[in-house]
């Protein structure tokens, strides 16, 4: 189990600590460090870079520009790792969700936040960027039909 920091990308006020979590496990860790954007308290933040301190795990963030940063709250999943693999619309604050699926662990989601593509009902979706919304429990996978 290891330390995982979310600091705020601010020289000037010496990256500041936002959020941490003790006793998390590496392959979540692994799987944050693979998103692209970061949703806590109704605030998004864009990941900047990720660093490995001699005890600990760092990712920088910034505030986010979103359009609209209300989806609406998911099904009690039952404690699963829940991905929703939504179409990313550019110019829109509305992505459509295509599907939800339960991962069974964390490396399962690491490997699909890992993947360029993901193919779901004979479609190929190229992924534009990756989120954990930790508000509504669950990782997004944006992703824009491939040609």
């Amino acid at each position: 189990m290891a330390r995982l920091e979310y600091r705020l990308f601010d020289e000037i006020e010496g990256f500041p600590v936002l959020y941490y979590y003790d006793g998390i496990e590496q392959t979540e860790i692994a799987a944050r460090l693979a998103c692209d954007y970061f949703v806590k308290e109704a605030v998004t933040y864009e990941k900047t870079s990720g660093a490995v301190e001699a005890d600990r795990y760092v990712i920088y963030v910034k505030k986010a520009v979103v359009q609209d940063e209300s989806l609406p709250q998911p099904p009690n999943n039952g404690g699963k790792l829940r991905l929703e693999l939504r179409q990313y619309v550019e110019n829109s604050s509305y992505y459509p969700v295509i599907t939800t699926l339960d991962m069974k662990s964390n490396l399962e989601m690491l490997l699909y936040l890992q993947s360029d593509f993901v193919y779901w009902l004979g479609q190929e979706w190229q992924k534009t960027s990756a989120e954990i919304d930790e508000d509504r429990k669950v990782y997004i996978f944006y992703a824009i039909p491939a040609n």
